[in-house]
């Protein structure tokens, strides 16, 4: 199983860590089984960028990012190089080690579980 970090911009959210994270699914839906605060509006369809991530470590683990994803990321709150969209990045290694960052949710209104 894949191990995953999880680190936040908000300093008041402790870092997380979940150590069986299955091959097959998204980032996205890890938060969801292990009750991790991520927003997504769309339910994960890649039709907004609600669930704006930055992968910080094990990019190469993942989906490859598609054209649909770019223009979405475009659309986030501060994209960088190493954005990526929750619900579009699908573990393909399990073995990998991924680390993001779930940036600050507070600006976003949007879907909480």
């Amino acid at each position: 199983m894949a191990k995953i970090t999880f680190n936040f911009e908000d300093k008041n959210i402790e870092q997380k860590v979940v150590e069986n994270a299955e091959e097959g699914l998204s980032i996205l839906e890890i938060t969801e089984d292990h009750d991790i605060h991520l927003n997504h509006n769309c339910g994960g369809v890649c039709a907004c960028s609600t669930c704006h991530i930055y992968v910080d470590k094990g990019e190469e683990a993942l989906e490859e990012i598609s054209d649909k994803e770019e223009d979405f990321i475009d659309r986030a709150i501060d994209p960088r190089l190493e954005s990526r969209l929750g619900c579009q990045c699908i573990i393909l290694d399990k073995d990998a080690e991924i680390e993001v960052t779930i940036p600050d949710q507070s600006q976003i209104i949007g879907h909480e579980h």
